[in-house]
């Protein structure tokens, strides 16, 4: 898979796969039938499952909470681990 620049700071989670892609540096086009693209398709569902819950813990929607301890590792395609305990933060306002 190619990589384009990846985003330095990320604030604020998404529920767009495209953007979540783009921190790692990813298209959706990269993604094929290989091993790496089915753990980030996974992972991608994990993303997605815990930014639901934290935005339901807090009360906020996505661009406002931030992932964090172990989940913290699944904002970035590729770099996810599983089965971890969720903490999230609310996003300061700029």
């Amino acid at each position: 898979m190619k990589k384009i620049n990846p985003i330095p700071e990320i604030l604020g989670e998404t529920t767009d796969v495209e953007s979540w892609l783009i921190r790692a540096g990813l298209r959706f086009s990269d993604l094929g039938d290989d091993a790496a693209s089915i753990a980030i398709r996974k992972q991608w569902r994990e993303y997605q499952a815990a930014v639901q819950r934290c935005c339901a813990t807090l009360h906020q929607p996505p661009s406002r909470v931030q992932l964090s301890g172990d989940y913290a590792n699944l904002r970035i395609p590729g770099s996810g681990l599983t089965n971890c305990a969720i903490a999230c933060r609310v996003v300061p306002s700029p």
